[in-house]
């Protein structure tokens, strides 16, 4: 999911006067068109409808990117630092056609699966807009992946090709290709037959460098032809916005991953919506360090900012506080997405080197709870005070509620906002009924956003759809006013000697201490008591924590019960690349842990 955030009140800047003509919620999100107030919950109960007043984009991504050219063509689209990269909305919109030609050259057609393996590279950004000018439906694939993980990917829905990167940090991309497939050491590029990869003909790599059995990512720029470029007008116009664009596997928070496929219409929505929450017009520099493969990067950033023909500035393949900080004052950026731990390092940062990041007016923070201390700082010190809290998850496109940016700061802080357009949420107990204002239920989601479904997976897809309705899995409350809070996951919550527990709840009052820097809660079997709680703690940095210290900050302050019955001090959490704690690993090795103790 993409979390909520929290902080204390605090004074903010009023808008001034363009962000003040953009600003769209009081006209635009006020009612829905039968009259209705949109946002507000209905007779008493947890069931919000956003406004749809504003309609709903039919359209596909190149269409999109086609009025955007034809408003903006002379204005930076793209910012690519670590490549040196520099590229006008007209520049973008050649290579994107040169790359798509290339790519039909290949012989790949509409609704072949194309495979993408790479940091944030300016290549990743135009395989995304190539791949959907024609039709083919990219696979986002986890830069963290390892071999298995990759021939899991590749093989469950049939990739054709892949452009991969030839390494980043750890991994090396072309090394791991070629061990799932070492056929490639003799065959001609585009002609691969691999035992483990049947499916997989292409490989395009990303580098200088020529690899056997594979094209080079600037070969194939140079690979399509008169006949290819010609052909692209007619595949156009034969695109339909609820064609599946998009695959992204969900990122193994609660086992093995998924694949959520989206469409154009989906994500053009989506990313529309996002950033007219944030006021983003093409006078905008956005800086995006989030990953590329996932929804926050090409969903809210990359097609957010061709919806508004805004700038998107990438600091570094991999998020970096200095390269990011660095970015936000050359590029004079206006707006910054991230998740806390990002905006943690860049405080950090701030600490030790000056830099002038005046310019900032907005931006989202997401992906997992921020302490109120965080917040509190972005404000003070990032000049940030427009700053939104998103709340979604892959299978809904992401976002589904969203802060504005006038929103009581209070609100901004302790809720996730209010529901987006065009959408509709309800909250039901375990009987699947709708629960009343103020009480605790699962999320579901009706609407445009949500997923075509589970890549060639109709019984998980069964599951999580029923009669268009999206079950998230996250518990959350309602106020009268429609601000939804999320107070943690249906699977995370703890039942121990018949009472219900909420990590969430307790990771937010050990979030008081000023030494905890983060904090996890999660249960473990129990004979007796059906379950006990756990907690792991990272300290702040230079800060010592002990156990004890952890035990007695609890003591007297919250209910016995949701006092942690273990907990270690560590120095790092289990996560996924996009900063979600994995609460299904910290479970299994504290098990693992009791038991070789016992």
């Amino acid at each position: 999911m993409i979390g909520k955030q929290c902080c204390k009140g605090k004074t903010i800047s009023i808008l001034n006067e363009n962000q003040a003509q953009t600003l769209s919620h009081p006209i635009l999100e006020a009612e829905t068109q039968d009259g209705t107030q949109a946002g507000v919950p209905e007779n008493g109960m947890s069931f919000v409808r956003g406004s749809n007043t504003k309609p709903l984009l039919h359209k596909t991504i190149p269409q999109v990117l086609r009025e955007t050219v034809a408003r903006h063509g002379q204005r930076d689209a793209i910012v690519a630092s670590s490549q040196n990269r520099r590229l006008t909305y007209y520049d973008f919109d050649r290579e994107v056609d040169s790359l798509a030609a290339g790519f039909l050259a290949l012989g790949l057609n509409k609704g072949d699966r194309i495979g993408i393996w790479s940091p944030n590279r300016l290549e990743w950004l135009l395989t995304q807009f190539a791949t959907a000018r024609i039709g083919l439906i990219l696979v986002n694939i986890n830069p963290a992946y390892r071999l298995a993980e990759l021939e899991y990917a590749l093989n469950k829905v049939g990739c054709k090709a892949i452009v991969t990167a030839e390494k980043f940090k750890s991994s090396e991309y072309l090394g791991m290709l070629r061990e799932l497939a070492p056929e490639l050491e003799s065959c001609d590029p585009g002609s691969l037959q691999a035992r483990r990869l049947p499916q997989l003909k292409t490989v395009i790599a990303i580098c200088e460098e020529p690899q056997n059995g594979m094209l080079s990512f600037d070969e194939l720029l140079g690979l399509g032809g008169p006949a290819q470029q010609l052909r692209l007008k007619e595949i156009e116009a034969a695109l339909d916005p609820d064609d599946a664009i998009n695959i992204q596997f969900t990122s193994g928070t609660t086992g093995a991953p998924k694949g959520a496929t989206l469409s154009h219409r989906n994500i053009v929505n989506n990313a529309r919506f996002v950033t007219d929450r944030i006021n983003l017009t093409e006078r905008d520099r956005l800086c995006i360090p989030v990953p590329l493969y996932h929804c926050f990067g090409m969903v809210m950033g990359t097609l957010g900012c061709v919806t508004k023909g805004a700038t998107m500035i990438f600091p570094s393949e991999g998020f970096d506080a200095t390269d990011t900080l660095s970015s936000l004052e050359k590029e004079r950026c206006t707006a910054l997405y991230g998740v806390p731990t990002m905006f943690v390092a860049m405080l950090q940062e701030l600490e030790t080197q000056k830099y002038d990041i005046s310019a900032l007016r907005t931006g989202i923070m997401a992906g997992a709870p921020c302490p109120i201390d965080v917040m509190e700082q972005v404000l003070a010190k990032m000049n940030m005070s427009d700053i939104t809290i998103c709340y979604g998850m892959t299978e809904t496109a992401p976002v589904s509620f969203q802060s504005y940016v006038d929103d009581p700061i209070q609100k901004r802080c302790s809720t996730v906002g209010r529901v987006h357009p065009h959408l509709e949420v309800k909250i039901i107990d375990e009987s699947g009924r709708t629960v009343p204002i103020g009480e605790k239920g699962q999320l579901c989601t009706r609407g445009y956003s949500v997923m075509k479904g589970y890549w060639e997976d109709e019984g998980k897809t069964q599951d999580s759809i029923v009669d268009g309705w999206m079950l998230t899995g996250d518990l959350a409350v309602f106020d009268a006013e429609g601000f939804c809070d999320i107070v943690g996951r249906v699977k995370d919550m703890i039942i121990r000697g018949g009472e219900n527990i909420y990590p969430r709840e307790i990771e937010d009052f050990l979030f008081r201490h000023p030494d905890v820097a983060e904090a996890q809660v999660f249960g473990i079997p129990h004979e007796k008591l059906g379950e006990e709680v756990c907690a792991l703690i990272v300290p702040s940095p230079n800060k010592r924590l002990t156990v004890d210290d952890i035990i007695s900050f609890c003591s007297g302050q919250i209910a016995h019960y949701k006092v942690p019955k273990h907990v270690r001090i560590v120095t790092e959490l289990p996560m996924t690349i996009t900063g979600k704690p994995q609460k299904f690993v910290m479970r299994d090795r504290m098990i693992e842990e009791l038991k070789m103790k016992s």
